[in-house]
């Protein structure tokens, strides 16, 4: 049988070992953006499903995102030269 720490045993360890790591970080991000679309944040764990994920990725890229847009402020142009207030 050998040692019992080939380099092949070692690929498998750090393969069961780094998974868990590697999984939350590509959850991680589908959460935030998930939360901050207004939709459930647990639609995340779907992105751990091949086809599914292409499905919710559509659902959320062509559905109405329950987020309410932010006022843009209204900027005044100066009028140039600067003219004198009107007499009355």
């Amino acid at each position: 049988m050998g040692d019992l720490l080939q380099p092949w045993h070692l690929i498998v360890l750090s393969f069961i070992f780094l998974f868990p790591f590697f999984v939350l970080l590509g959850v991680i991000p589908y959460w935030v953006i998930f939360k901050k679309a207004g939709f459930n944040p647990l639609l995340s764990l779907l992105m751990l499903i091949p086809v599914i994920n292409l499905i919710v990725l559509f659902v959320v890229a062509f559905s109405d995102w329950k987020v309410a847009p932010v006022p843009q402020p209204v900027y005044e142009s100066p009028v140039f030269p600067p003219q004198p207030p009107p007499q009355a």
